[in-house]
């Protein structure tokens, strides 16, 4: 069991750039949503970073899993890298011409004429990402984590700065908050008028900063279109790509379709566009969740790569699945129980949609499940399996949303969420177990979901007025959870001790 131990402490090493550094991200909705009162202000740059999550996919192509699987051997590392990248080059730079010369028709169809800018400076960076996209698979590929983790939080860090200027430092000053004598300064890097645009604009900067990070990786690359080999590379990630783009749109579908589907006057005192921000950012709470997934998947999917042919592969995975389900069911019950508390950073009027906050969590929790047990699909180079699955999923979280979210408002996305993410992981684990069998601790993680579930819905219809002891409670019944934990995993907690 000391692979178990080897892929926690990667997982560990690179969620301080994951976990961490996200984590320090979502802040961001902290100032974002305290410096923005009015939900509605927000509603452009959640409309297209919703956008933003398929055309990452797109731009990227299924390229990172598919660099592991031709270039994970040292020697062909570099030839890979060269395919790769020239392909991923010339696609990026392709598509974000066309989205830069397109900008005015495509803001216009959001709804939000006179802000080309914001299209191109996202075509900009999404196409930069996929570059650095790359570069980091290589680094994950060459075990390089410290240099990975490094790079990825002085990205964020950078991201983090540059909000901070503009919309506490320069914001507050021109709004007479501090430093009456400094408002020259600020005028000359922030124009109140457009404060919401400095966000994407942030995120410009530092997508080409970090390219410039990456320098090293790219030392030694040539432009290299091997038709052959591209082509055998591009049919393995086809299925991944189409796995990737209906995947994405199933997470983001709720987003895509909201405000065209929600009825004018739906919520009491809220515009459609103040409801879809309000929802907008109280997603942003279930980021939790995917951090630790995210995390996880970065160490995972090497580690399992690496061990193509192992007998004893269908046992590990079987025993990280049961591992990770635990660490993230823990997660979704600490977090949704200390709502209460949790809450209260982000503005008063976006708090409205916290209660979608659990759903959305245990959407993510069965998305990270399915992430886990994918595995086998890719293993057996049977990605169409992953493209089935995905695009059922996807079809089914269209349809419940065209009848939920009218009936229901931002509870019906999450409802869909949870119900479609739940389908693709039975999907997987009963077509899984006829290709590719894993001995999966079924019953038991089960267990776990039904306990932390029942405990959700419990203090669901529970208010404390006072928050402390709201809090302790809360806290008390999460600990409680470790202790069941801890006595029906005792045993293999004594296992972890003697290796």
């Amino acid at each position: 069991m000391s692979f178990l131990k080897k892929l926690a402490g990667d997982t560990v090493l690179y969620g301080l750039s994951s976990i961490v550094g996200r984590l320090l991200n979502w802040l961001l909705v902290v100032v974002h949503t305290r410096v923005f009162e009015q939900p509605r202000l927000l509603s452009d740059n959640a409309q297209l970073y919703s956008w933003v999550i398929p055309l990452n996919v797109l731009y990227t192509f299924g390229m990172e899993t598919a660099f592991f699987r031709y270039g994970s051997k040292k020697e062909n590392q570099n030839e890979y890298f060269n395919i790769i990248l020239t392909f991923i080059i010339l696609l990026g730079g392709t598509l974000s011409t066309l989205f830069i010369l397109g900008a005015t028709p495509l803001i216009e169809a959001l709804g939000y004429p006179g802000k080309e800018r914001l299209i191109v400076w996202l075509a900009i960076i999404i196409a930069v990402d996929a570059i650095c996209a790359i570069a980091f698979v290589k680094l994950r590929a060459q075990n390089k984590a410290r240099r990975f983790v490094k790079i990825k939080l002085a990205s964020i860090f950078i991201n983090i700065g540059l909000n901070a200027f503009y919309l506490i430092f320069c914001h507050n000053i021109l709004n007479g908050v501090f430093l009456p004598d400094w408002k020259e300064f600020a005028a000359r890097f922030y124009n109140p008028s457009i404060g919401p645009d400095y966000i994407i604009w942030a995120n410009y900067v530092a997508s080409m900063i970090t390219l410039l990070l990456l320098w090293k990786e790219f030392v030694g690359y040539r432009f290299a279109f091997n038709w052959e080999k591209l082509k055998v590379v591009l049919k393995y990630a086809y299925p991944l790509l189409i796995m990737g783009l209906a995947g994405a749109i199933n997470l983001t579908a709720d987003r895509l379709m909201f405000r065209e589907l929600l009825p004018d006057g739906f919520y009491t005192g809220q515009s459609t566009d103040d409801a879809f921000s309000i929802y907008a950012n109280v997603y942003k709470l279930s980021i939790f969740m995917t951090l630790v997934v995210q995390a996880y998947r970065y160490a995972a999917d090497p580690f399992f790569f690496s061990k193509m042919g192992d007998k004893n592969s269908p046992g590990m995975i079987a025993l990280s699945t049961k591992w990770f389900t635990i660490a993230c069911v823990v997660l979704w019950l600490v977090v949704s129980l200390n709502l209460d508390w949790i809450g209260l950073l982000i503005g008063s009027t976006y708090r409205d949609g916290l209660p979608v906050v659990p759903i959305l969590l245990l959407a993510n929790l069965f998305i990270g499940i399915y992430g886990n047990t994918s595995i086998w699909y890719k293993l057996t180079d049977k990605t169409h399996y992953g493209t089935y699955i995905t695009i059922g999923g996807m079809l089914i979280t269209v349809v419940l949303n065209l009848i939920l979210i009218p009936q229901m408002g931002y509870i019906g996305c999450a409802i869909t969420f949870v119900i479609s993410s739940f389908l693709m992981v039975a999907a997987c684990y009963y077509f899984g177990q006829i290709h590719f069998p894993v001995p999966y601790e079924t019953q038991r993680i089960l267990l776990y979901l039904l306990v932390a579930g029942g405990l959700i819905l419990l203090n669901s219809y529970v208010r404390f007025e006072n928050l402390a002891l709201g809090v302790s409670l809360h806290l008390l019944q999460c600990l409680l959870f470790l202790v069941f934990i801890y006595f029906l995993e005792k045993k293999n907690f004594s296992k972890f001790k003697a290796i």
